[in-house]
């Protein structure tokens, strides 16, 4: 992989602590739902003890589901094992400031054993073995960029809590898509997210509201995967914090209601190791595609169904995939249409291609991996890739994407395409993270069932 610049050196570390500028390091890792989880260190104990030897954490936060309850069915931690500790390891290509908290700094972990081995069901590690398949064997580097939606409430947080997310405000009240008197209406809280992104490292392309009342996206250019999944999380981490500061509060769910949900939707492109600037994708075809990317493709769309765990990994997230949603619901591609899951975009250098089935939920390490890994089997496979699709991907005669969490966890399980690429091991970590979750729905009386059941039944 490429050698990455991070934007805060650990000399410069040294020094802004020296002078008190800096106080405070975050160490954090992606957790399987993508979150940051870690430790705050005062900044002189970071870099006299952390920095070259890391820290320990519990093992049980890669086996917990999303409300932090210890769960079974975990192999690498449970109470048989005793639940012991993983390391963290500090990359330090990822050292940024934040600067929405004040004196602090943030370094993103890899987790190990105590024997130094990776942790195979960290997604960090999850993404990196697929990116050093993808350079090691066939001399590629992968290029990504992540467009998240969010909606934006007028309500804090613990507003929204207190009333179980009921009767929230959000900031638009109407369909806002494009316009810029939409969002100049929170300009406020966009451009301090904006700034202070930038401030953290990362590079802002624009804000542009969207459909759903109060819903908007900001884009960052793109870069090289493990980058753009790093700053993907910060970003994430860091809106919402920025929001609850403003009193606030956004959310990335992929389906808040009945309306336009939030999509992630994932580009990428691949260039050869050493050379930045010249893509792989490009080609003298009718379609512009080169070979390589043809093949890349139909990868795609062959584990495109086996790896929909990977893209949408919450009961709720199936709810986007509704016709002339701008949502995907077949597995299908074609040139700048938005009504297939995947979609061909740009001309020559930007020559890429658009997954449109994450929604804001998605964890981005998982995602690109399964995008990579799918990439891999097309090329190793010589797999051919069909004709696109020219209409509308909704009605035509299509193979469909998952349509619940179980029916993705199936194919997940059984899938000799997703065994081959991540392990068994992966494999069936990411399977009980998707039982767990469909336990706790199944047991959870709705607010639907209530309304349709309560005096009518």
């Amino acid at each position: 992989m490429a050698d990455r610049t991070p934007p805060l050196t650990v000399e410069s570390l040294r020094r802004l602590a020296g002078r008190g500028e800096i106080d405070t390091v975050v160490l954090a890792f992606p957790d399987m739902q993508g979150r940051l989880q870690g430790k705050r260190f005062a900044a002189p104990f970071f870099l006299d003890e952390v920095l070259d030897h890391g820290t320990e954490g519990c093992a049980y936060l890669l086996a917990v589901d999303t409300e932090m309850n210890t769960v079974d069915g975990y192999e690498m931690s449970s109470w048989d094992r005793g639940y012991g500790d993983f390391a963290l390891r500090p990359d330090l290509a990822t050292l940024r400031r934040i600067p929405w908290h004040p004196a602090t700094a943030l370094v993103t972990a890899d987790l190990v054993w105590a024997d130094g081995a990776p942790v195979a069901a960290a997604p960090r590690q999850i993404l990196r073995r697929q990116l050093d398949r993808l350079a090691d064997v066939h001399g590629c580097t992968a290029q990504v960029g992540t467009e998240l939606e969010f909606i934006v409430f007028n309500d804090s947080y613990e507003q929204a809590w207190d009333t179980g997310y009921r009767g929230l405000t959000p900031a638009n009240r109407y369909n806002i898509d494009y316009s810029v008197l939409g969002t100049g209406r929170i300009e406020p809280l966009l451009r301090r997210i904006r700034n202070e992104m930038a401030g953290a490292g990362l590079t802002v392309e624009s804000a542009k509201g969207e459909c759903n009342p109060g819903q908007h996206e900001i884009t960052f250019r793109y870069d090289e995967a493990l980058v753009t999944c790093d700053q993907h999380t910060v970003y994430k981490t860091g809106a919402k914090e920025i929001a609850a500061q403003e009193g606030r509060s956004l959310t990335f769910m992929a389906k808040y209601n009945e309306r336009e949900g939030n999509s992630c939707h994932i580009h990428l492109s691949l260039q050869p190791v050493g050379e930045p600037g010249r893509t792989l994708m490009a080609g003298e075809g009718p379609d512009g595609m080169s070979p390589l990317m043809r093949h890349f493709l139909a990868g795609q769309l062959a584990a495109l169904r086996d790896f929909a765990l990977l893209y949408a990994p919450n009961v709720n997230s199936y709810k986007r995939f509704q016709p002339g949603s701008f949502a995907p619901t077949a597995v299908a591609w074609g040139h700048d249409n938005r009504t297939c899951a995947l979609r061909v975009v740009g001309h020559g250098r930007s020559t890429r291609f658009e997954n449109r089935l994450p929604g804001g939920d998605v964890n981005p390490y998982l995602a690109v991996a399964g995008m990579v890994a799918a990439g891999l089997y097309g090329i190793e496979q010589g797999l051919e890739l069909p004709p696109p699709c020219t209409g509308n991907a909704y009605t035509a005669a299509y193979e469909h994407v998952p349509t619940t969490l179980r029916e993705a966890a199936e194919l997940w399980e059984n899938s000799e395409i997703a065994k081959a690429a991540f392990g068994a091991e992966v494999v069936a970590h990411y399977r009980n993270m998707a039982r767990v979750e469909l336990d706790a729905y199944d047991a959870t009386v709705t607010d639907w069932e209530l309304r349709r059941s309560f005096e009518r039944m």
